[in-house]
């Protein structure tokens, strides 16, 4: 890996405000970020990521690479629960490996927004379509991580329809927002959009570092929830994630091309879902402890992603 792009991500202002969350948390400061700001916040995130992909989008037709993109990016969320579920089931119960495969197939869109970051810090450019590619990898892992757990469990249950389980994927509020602004980004009159494009692309670091300074008071919090567990979620929440996302960075080279899209594949197959995997997994595996998968996801995969996860992905699609 690259000694240098480490140290330059390392000193990222916005991941140096994920720390400092971090810091304020163990600390036990009283800083406080109101939770409509937060929300607002991720919203706006998710809006802006997907405005600029939309944009993107529209500007080139609909190629082969594309939609390979985009059958390659729902493949992936279908195999990783696959494989994972059954390394996590020797250890764990059937709905715990259900819940983890799930978020674990899933992706994270804070991750890929940093990640987006990290590209034009490099100013390497990435295609409109990664943000659907990014939409569409959601549902799948929920509806595998369910079909497990209904398959492996006692019961044979898991307390909801798949047909619901796929509804409520594709109204989530994260994927409805994010898939929705790629529409209108795409259909959007170029002339018009210029008018927003202070606030879709000016702001859009400032607010993702104050995002990102939640996170880490949260994941500092959350993490005491998850130590109970012991070493092996721990391991997988470090190990597995690195797997995918060098293995993905190796492979995609056979049939994407641009560099930025293929960091943000690799990323995609390394992050772990800590918001839609856990409200879909509510309805479908109450029996499942959010206080493990959600620790996992949010206080280890996540740091490590956007830490060490993204410089060392880049390095090995460099070298590849």
């Amino acid at each position: 890996m690259d000694i240098e792009l480490l140290i330059s991500n390392l000193t990222n202002p916005t991941l140096l405000f994920f720390l400092l969350g971090i810091i304020a948390a163990v600390v036990k400061s009283d800083l406080e970020i109101p939770s409509p700001t937060v929300k607002f916040i991720s919203l706006y995130l998710l809006f802006s990521i997907g405005f600029k992909g939309g944009q993107q989008l529209a500007g080139g037709p609909l190629t082969g690479e594309i939609v390979t993109a985009l059958a390659f990016g729902m493949l992936l969320s279908a195999v990783v629960p696959f494989y994972t579920f059954f390394i996590l089931k020797r250890k764990m119960s059937v709905a715990n490996a259900g819940a983890i495969a799930a978020a674990y197939g899933s992706v994270s869109a804070v991750t890929f927004v940093a990640a987006s970051s990290f590209l034009e810090a490099q100013a390497l450019p990435a295609g409109g379509h990664m943000v659907a590619v990014m939409a569409l990898m959601e549902a799948p892992a929920i509806i595998i991580g369910v079909y497990l757990i209904g398959r492996y469990s006692a019961s044979q249950q898991t307390g909801t329809s798949i047909q619901g389980i796929i509804a409520h994927s594709f109204t989530n509020g994260s994927v409805l927002m994010v898939m929705g602004s790629l529409v209108i980004g795409f259909i959007a009159d170029v002339k018009q959009a210029e008018g927003i494009k202070p606030f879709t692309t000016d702001i859009f670091k400032g607010f993702l570092a104050i995002f990102l300074l939640e996170m880490g008071m949260v994941t500092a919090r959350r993490f005491s929830a998850f130590r109970q567990y012991g070493w092996f979620a721990g391991l997988f929440a470090l190990a597995v994630p690195l797997v995918n996302g060098c293995v993905v960075a190796a492979v995609s080279g056979f049939f994407i091309t641009g560099i930025g899209d293929r960091l943000l594949f690799a990323v995609l197959a390394a992050s772990a879902s800590y918001i839609a995997v856990p409200a879909a997994m509510r309805l479908a595996a109450p029996e499942a402890d959010p206080g493990l998968y959600i620790p996992m996801a949010l206080g280890l995969t996540f740091p490590l992603n956007i830490t060490i996860g993204m410089p060392l992905y880049y390095s090995i699609i460099r070298t590849l």
